[in-house]
Formats: C-alpha cells, sequence, structure tokens
C-alpha cells in the first residue's frame, strides 16, 4: 500500500515525531544485520507513546502493519517488512526511574544496553544479560528477541530479568503486565476489554489439560536454558495459578519476551538488576584432538560455576596464525 499525500500530512498534523515515506528514508530500513531485505511502506520515529498510539490507530484504520525496531541488529529479518517500521532508539530512549532499593530500573524501549549500564555504573548496579551487539543493541529488542549473550550460564535470558511492561494493544488501549496474584489475575479476566479478553483467553487455554499435555509434549526440555521457539507458552504455565508445582506468580512479560514485538507495542520496561561484580577474570584453555571429546567435556564442565564456555576450531586459530598486523 502506497500512502497518500493527503495522508502523510494528516500523520504529521498529529505526529510529535519524524514519519518518512521517500524512498531514501525506506530503503535505509529494508534490511537489518540479516540477509533478509522488504522495503517498508513508510518509516516513523515516534517521540511517546502517543505517537505510538497514532500509529497503531492510523496502521488499523489502513490496513497496515507496525515493525517496532530497536538497533536493528537482529539476524533472522525481524524487523524488516512491508508496514511501518517504527524506530524506537532516536527518542524513546531515556531512564525513568532507579529504584536502588528493590534493586530495579524503568527504561523507554530505545536505550542501548552499553549506556544503560554505564549510568547504572555509580549506582553499583548493572543488567545482567550481555549480547556481543551491546553497545548499539536496545533494550526493546533484547526483551523482543529475549537476548542472553555469552554469560548467560550465570545470568539466563532477558526474560529471567523483566518485573513489568507497559504497553499498547492492537485496539491502542493502555497495559501494564507484571507478577499477578491469583486475585490480581482473576480480576483481570472480569474486565469488559481486550486485555481482560486476553487473560481469560490464556486461562482458557492453560485450564484444557489436553493443551497442557500437548506444551510439554512439544516444546523445548526445561533443562535446555537457551533456547527461542516461538511464543513461550511452557514458560507462562510455570505459576502458581495453573501449576499446582509452581511458587512463581503468573506475569504476562514471560510471554513478551521473545515474541519479537508481535504481541503489544512497548513503551517503558521494568528490569531487575543486579550488583555490579568486580572485574577479575580467569581463562581456562583446554586443547582436544577431535569435536566429540570438546563436546563430551562440555557437559562435565557444566557441573562447575562457570561463566562461560566458548569454541575455537582449528580454521579460527589458524587464521589468528598467519595474521600480520
Amino acid at each position: 500500500m502506497k500512502i497518500k499525500y493527503n495522508q502523510i500530512n494528516e500523520i504529521k498534523a498529529h505526529f510529535k515525531g519524524e514519519f518518512h515515506t521517500s524512498l531514501k528514508w525506506r530503503l535505509l530500513y529494508a534490511t537489518d544485520a540479516s540477509s533478509y531485505r522488504e522495503i517498508p511502506t513508510a518509516v516513523a520515529i515516534p517521540k511517546d507513546k502517543e505517537d505510538i498510539k497514532y500509529l497503531i490507530k492510523f496502521s488499523n484504520e489502513n490496513g497496515l502493519s507496525l515493525i517496532p525496531r530497536g538497533a536493528g541488529t537482529s539476524l533472522a529479518g525481524q524487523v524488516v517488512g512491508k508496514g511501518i517500521v517504527v524506530d524506537v532508539s532516536k527518542y524513546m530512549n531515556k531512564i525513568q526511574e532507579i529504584n536502588c532499593k528493590d534493586m530495579c530500573v524503568t527504561v523507554e524501549p530505545g536505550i542501548v544496553l552499553d549506556e544503560l549500564n554505564t549510568l547504572l555504573e555509580p549506582y553499583k548496579l548493572f543488567f545482567a544479560p550481555e549480547t556481543s551487539s551491546s553497545n548499539r543493541c536496545t533494550i526493546g529488542g533484547m526483551v523482543s528477541n529475549n537476548s542472553c549473550g555469552a554469560h548467560s550460564l550465570l545470568y539466563g535470558s532477558t526474560r529471567e530479568h523483566l518485573n513489568s511492561i507497559e504497553a499498547l494493544l492492537s485496539d491502542g488501549s493502555e497495559v501494564k503486565f507484571m507478577p499477578l496474584t491469583i486475585k490480581e489475575f482473576n480480576d483481570k479476566c472480569y474486565n469488559n476489554n481486550l486485555e481482560g479478553d486476553i487473560y481469560k483467553q490464556i486461562k482458557k487455554i492453560f485450564s484444557d489439560q489436553s493443551l497442557i499435555d500437548e506444551i510439554k509434549k512439544e516444546y523445548p526440555l526445561p533443562s535446555i536454558k537457551r533456547r527461542n521457539t516461538g511464543y513461550a507458552l511452557d514458560l507462562l504455565y510455570d505459576n502458581k495459578i495453573f501449576c499446582a508445582e509452581s511458587n512463581k506468580p503468573f506475569n504476562f512479560c514471560q510471554l513478551l519476551a521473545g515474541s519479537e514485538g508481535t504481541l503489544t507495542f512497548m513503551h517503558s520496561i521494568t528490569l531487575n538488576l543486579l550488583p555490579l561484580k568486580q572485574k577479575y577474570k580467569g581463562l581456562l584453555c583446554i586443547h582436544f584432538k577431535n569435536i566429540e571429546d570438546a563436546v563430551e567435556a562440555n557437559l562435565i564442565i557444566l557441573k562447575y560455576d562457570i561463566a562461560a564456555i566458548e569454541m575455537i576450531d582449528n580454521t579460527i586459530i589458524n587464521c589468528a596464525l598467519n595474521h600480520q598486523g
């Protein structure tokens, strides 16, 4: 679909941020860090949640999709598409609150990971998941991708550090997803709106034992920590409302992490923080004659309290040896 000239003027009259439809801008946002390429209909750079609300209204009226985008470091075309690419990295990149007592921070989705941790350093706190693209990736992108990084053995993924998310649903209504008690969850089910429908639907799904059995059968084993295979319904089920063996509160953030921006449009994210550790590091290099031995040793190493494991093959070693620089 091509956005008409009169529509562009109408958008700009109601939009505080930037809205671009020229081929130059559309080509700039036609790719991410993957090999995929698709030219969007337009590029929007919102200044706040009200801008996003307007985009949701406009896209609903015109049959367009919205594609949330941070830094575009995704490797599988997650922020590429024919709709309106919405870049939150330019304006929606601020810290809203640092709570040292509860060890959490509330941020807008466009803030860069390294910048966030630099600002948290004086408080001796940090956000733990560390991706290889930490100097440019945004927190919104990390939530959408459920990013983890080299030290996921210690810190897990972004999902494990999510407290709450304030977001906009497909009808433009505002919601806040956070840990809920049984009473709070049931109260949500009585809401006569889209949010209430969402809670009623998940209650219906998790009240059907055949669906629960199918989820447990088809999803990866719980022992496999690093995985993103669509919506994490198995992890969402793991709470004291639906699962007798669990003591965890219900929190829809479990599902939003890894959903690649397809369920809501986040505008505020509260993250749990950890105490900043002293920067002492130890490195153990073990040499193996073949990959099979290395994989077998990996299973033994995982039993110990290690921060990271990395395999370097002979090709990389030879390239390093032959490098003259």
